[in-house]
């Protein structure tokens, strides 16, 4: 089984528990305007590796996972749209008890009873997903991201119907993904799953932004800066009470 991966760090520590081993997928369907990872976007692309090449690998780092109750993180990108190798790579980890964790927009939802058949045996051997609800609102969404969001919260319902723990991520774009009504609409709609063990608000950063020019790519949020603590905390307390 081969995927196209894009990177991979090996001792991350903000996705998901402990310290991870965060393996990032190559191609996405959203085109995320805070984008930090635009070079994630091509499908095809990325260096070809294969399930065993991942786990060889990933087994030098057994101890630390231990010690942190860490393991693998997949991420992109998208890594649902390589979901086949995704079975294949979570089949191995669990063999070795290690911990699993998908990293997850929910873009390439789709209620095909293929997909919807291989997404369960993923499940299966699938411990957390991190699950970014991008923006509440579908037409802000479609602006933000190039896609509407009708899938991506049926997405997080089926995962709420099925008891796979989330931890849901929002990222904070001042003027854009911080109204304070959206938010409580956010709110609403995390108050309707059941599987929500944690919700993080993600601060915009421009860290990314050289990778648009690099690409010779527009940054559309140009003069956008992050948000100030104030509005963080009152998003958290929205989110979070």
């Amino acid at each position: 089984m081969i995927g196209k991966v894009h990177s991979i760090e090996t001792c991350g520590t903000v996705d998901g528990p402990g310290l991870r081993y965060v393996v990032f997928m190559q191609g996405c369907l959203l085109r995320c305007q805070f984008c930090h990872n635009p070079d994630t976007w091509k499908i095809g692309e990325g260096k070809s590796m294969t399930v065993d090449e991942i786990i060889n690998d990933l087994q030098h780092y057994l101890p630390y996972f231990e010690s942190s109750n860490g393991g693998i993180t997949v991420s992109g990108g998208e890594p649902l749209l390589q979901i086949d190798f995704l079975i294949e790579l979570f089949s191995k980890c669990k063999e070795l008890g290690i911990h699993t964790t998908i990293d997850s927009s929910g873009g390439c939802f789709q209620e095909h009873p293929e997909f919807l058949r291989k997404l369960d045996r993923l499940l299966e051997l699938t411990d957390l997903i991190l699950l970014d609800i991008k923006h509440i609102n579908t037409k802000k969404h479609r602006m933000l991201t190039g896609m509407k969001n009708e899938h991506i919260l049926s997405f997080a319902k089926l995962l709420s119907d099925r008891n796979i723990p989330i931890w849901l991520r929002h990222v904070l774009v001042p003027g854009i993904s911080d109204d304070s009504n959206d938010l409580l609409k956010l709110r609403s709609f995390i108050d309707s799953l059941k599987n929500v063990e944690r919700v993080e608000i993600l601060p915009y950063h421009k860290l990314g932004v050289y990778k648009w020019k690099e690409l010779g790519l527009e940054y559309p949020l140009e003069g956008v800066e992050p948000p100030s603590e104030q509005k963080i905390t009152e998003a958290q307390i929205i989110l979070n009470s």
